[in-house]
């Protein structure tokens, strides 16, 4: 691949990651299914006392998972920090700090995160998400 190629890949990439912050951000599940290709490597440990977070395969349950997140957690509390946005050829990985408040519970969760996107042909291919899982399962948890 020569130099102008990756970084015109470099540039795609980051410019549909960028897309796909803002539609997250707004909550455009429309704009985010458009954005998912058909087939998505979706990565995100599962975790039986979050409804939201599952096994996830197209672009429609890859997009909705936004919307079913803010079901399940409180708006006002929702927090996400971006301290890292690296980009090489179709790969982007974004690390920051996510906090929220569980509905159901009353009961808080935060921690770092990291995220791992490929863009392929204008759309994500792979979406694997490392979070502080113990933490969203104690705030999902009943009280003792």
């Amino acid at each position: 691949m020569t130099a102008d190629v990756a970084t015109e890949t470099a540039a795609r990439t980051r410019a549909v990651v960028q897309e796909f912050l803002t539609a997250r951000m707004a909550g455009d599940t429309a704009r985010m299914t458009e954005l998912f290709a058909d087939r998505v490597d979706w990565l995100l440990a599962e975790n039986p006392a979050a409804p939201w977070i599952r096994p996830r395969s197209t672009g429609a349950e890859c997009a909705a998972q936004a919307a079913e997140l803010a079901e399940h957690t409180v708006a006002e509390d929702a927090r996400a920090s971006l301290d890292t946005f690296l980009v090489d050829g179709a790969d982007a990985v974004l690390m920051g700090h996510l906090s929220g408040t569980v509905r159901a519970t009353g009961r808080s969760f935060e921690g770092p995160f990291a995220l791992r996107l490929t863009v392929e042909e204008g759309r994500i291919t792979r979406h694997h998400l490392y979070e502080n899982g113990l933490s969203i399962a104690q705030a999902c948890a009943p009280a003792a």
